[in-house]
């Protein structure tokens, strides 16, 4: 399954916004297989916020971990948010190894 951020606008920030996106988003889960790798592409993005990158990406990757694969990361906003947010898992005991 590929997520194309860009579908949540180009600028996603707040923990409200990231939070409700994921709520809208959450349906279209059901059907993954175990298999099935989850890829979320940041392509069109222009800015991506810590608030909102944490509660997009973070119950994805609670559920999906090694299948969870990040696409079009080149944006500086994009690669900031994941450093820290890399960060901050690696600090609460998670590994996010393909970030």
């Amino acid at each position: 399954m590929i997520i194309f951020l860009k579908k949540f606008g180009t600028t996603l920030n707040s923990r409200q916004f990231g939070k409700e996106s994921f709520a809208a988003f959450a349906p279209s889960l059901r059907d993954i297989g175990n298999d099935e790798e989850i890829i979320v592409d940041f392509e069109g993005v222009i800015t991506f916020t810590p608030s909102w990158g944490d509660e997009f990406l973070s119950p994805l990757f609670n559920r999906f971990r090694g299948r969870l694969v990040l696409k079009n990361t080149e944006n500086p906003s994009v690669q900031a948010t994941l450093k820290l947010l890399k960060k901050i898992e690696i600090k609460n005991q998670k590994i996010i190894e393909k970030w």
